[in-house]
């Protein structure tokens, strides 16, 4: 079963996105657009897992006990660098909250053989992908004009905002991969604490 960790969105927030969606795709017809419905933060990318594994998984989640936070996804960016595009993303925002769960979500999951993410978390929202798709630089990149006319509306505006919301849980998803996409579902969900006044 191939799984990951990751914070669901508010509808309000998915709305902002997708309405931007509908806009940027005229600007970059030729890359591939993410749905708006399969939209989330992702904490922890734990890959294939025998379907046994799972309620280990699920019982070391549960022993996070933070508090919750807020997110705001504001600002957009290219990966590996503007020149050489190959996903587009959303930036999002937030206080120490959110590096506090991705840190325990890794802690927690190496207790049980699962190993933790070499890369620095960098959280975003990935809204389109062209070619592979990796977002690190590689030998051989080249300029890539798909997202240029993408660029130059973004670079005409100001700076997108799609709203904040609170981080109250978040959730172990199964990923099903298909002709038609990726298909999330939810199989697990963790509590954060309400922050005290």
């Amino acid at each position: 079963m191939r799984l990951f960790v990751a914070i669901d969105l508010d509808d309000a927030i998915r709305d902002e996105i997708r309405r931007f969606i509908d806009i940027a795709r005229a600007f970059a017809p030729e890359v591939r657009w993410v749905q708006a419905e399969s939209l989330h933060v992702t904490l922890k990318f734990i890959g294939e897992q025998p379907d046994a594994k799972v309620h280990e998984v699920q019982k070391a989640l549960s022993s996070i006990s933070l508090n919750s936070f807020q997110l705001l996804f504001r600002g957009c960016g290219f990966f590996p660098t503007p020149r050489a595009a190959r996903v587009f993303w959303v930036g999002i925002e937030a206080d120490r909250g959110l590096g506090e769960l991705q840190t325990a979500v890794e802690q927690a999951l190496e207790k049980i053989s699962i190993p933790r993410e070499r890369r620095a978390y960098s959280p975003h929202l990935t809204l389109a992908r062209e070619g592979s798709g990796a977002p690190r630089w590689r030998k051989g990149d080249h300029l890539n004009q798909r997202f240029t006319g993408l660029q130059g509306y973004l670079a005409a505006n100001t700076v997108p905002e799609f709203g904040s919301m609170p981080a109250r849980e978040f959730f172990l998803y199964r990923s099903q991969l298909s002709r038609q996409g990726s298909r999330y579902t939810k199989i697990g969900r963790f509590a954060l604490h309400s922050a005290k006044n």
